[in-house]
């Protein structure tokens, strides 16, 4: 089985990292709207629409990181990883909704309507500020996880990000990411609008901020969609099973190799080998408990394994093969 102690240390990181985000979002949330109410700037209050969603966001988190924890059991034999990938779908989900839907309206409202001048700058500016500073400590936090998380996976920050295991550390990326981006956006907008007494620039800046979450949000639902859907283990992890595989004595070659990811550091494998054919029924089971003992010592994150000996001759499993990789794993070697 997966490395309990571990899990629940890297779990417990997610968690932290969430709720920090969390808190950042919810205190500086209530001062954009504070902001936005007294100043009359459209820009503020897209900025507080969209910290509310991402509040959301990271409360949905926290329920993923809570009910993918879960052991397996008769219902779910593979356990409740793919919890965590529902969750966070749903916060890809608010973040549209919440922030980037309600940043839009708001940001036409302004344009089409314009009632009043902004006024406050003052406070606009302290807002903002302060909001970069909450915003850009969370962001840290998030971006030293994924660092460690894409070391511990052989990868770079920009890869893992793109494609991780865990989307609650990309969520909380994207949204710090887009936060201060977003307050750049209310800070120019607001300015010009108090430059220039038009309320397009305010405007202007709150669909630009509704367009950025529209960004986000389909992002991280393209990586929730993937993972839900029955993901491929890493690459890199796939090739250096049906290597380790291949150096065993009792097989003769390795005809098809399935993973899909089921949680997060939850890998299934299920191996179709052509066993050397001298080795008796019961040398054949001493092998595989040894091959699945020597695989889940080396490969920590293999949850379930399955291996089935097949005939590497057999032209319908050949086909099906071809049909799924190509020719790679499909012809006798």
């Amino acid at each position: 089985m997966v490395d309990q102690t571990a899990e629940r240390s890297e779990q417990g990181e997610s968690r932290l990292t969430v709720f920090v985000a969390l808190a950042a979002n919810a205190g500086i949330g209530l001062l954009k709207l504070i902001a936005g109410l007294l100043s009359g700037s459209g820009a503020l209050l897209a900025e507080a629409a969209h910290s509310v969603g991402d509040t959301s966001t990271e409360l949905l988190l926290l329920t993923a990181l809570r009910r993918s924890g879960r052991p397996a059991d008769a219902v779910h034999p593979f356990g409740y990883g793919k919890e965590r990938y529902f969750w966070s779908l749903l916060a890809a989900v608010a973040i549209f909704v919440s922030g980037a839907m309600f940043s839009i309206y708001l940001g036409v409202h302004t344009i089409l309507t314009p009632e009043r001048g902004v006024s406050h700058i003052w406070l606009s500016y302290f807002v903002i500020g302060v909001g970069a500073i909450m915003e850009g400590t969370s962001l840290v936090r998030a971006l030293q996880q994924t660092r460690r998380e894409a070391t511990d996976s052989d990868q770079s920050v920009g890869e893992y990000v793109q494609d991780p295991d865990d989307p609650t550390v990309k969520s909380v990326v994207l949204e710090d990411s887009a936060a201060l981006i977003g307050l750049a956006l209310a800070a120019a907008g607001v300015g010009l609008h108090a430059i220039t007494g038009s309320a397009v620039w305010d405007g202007l800046a709150s669909i630009a901020i509704g367009l950025l979450l529209v960004v986000a949000a389909g992002m991280l639902a393209q990586t929730c969609k993937s993972l839900l859907v029955g993901k491929q283990a890493d690459i890199r992890l796939v090739h250096s099973i049906e290597t380790m595989l291949e150096e065993q004595p009792e097989v003769d070659d390795v005809v098809d190799l399935l993973t899909m990811q089921t949680g997060t550091d939850r890998v299934l494998v299920c191996a179709r080998v052509d066993f050397v054919d001298d080795y008796s029924a019961a040398d054949l089971e001493t092998a595989c408990l040894r091959i699945d003992s020597d695989m889940r010592e080396r490969f920590t994150d293999l949850d379930e394994i399955f291996i089935q000996p097949v005939p590497r001759s057999d032209p319908g499993l050949r086909q099906r093969v071809r049909a799924r990789y190509g020719r790679a794993l499909a012809e006798p070697r």
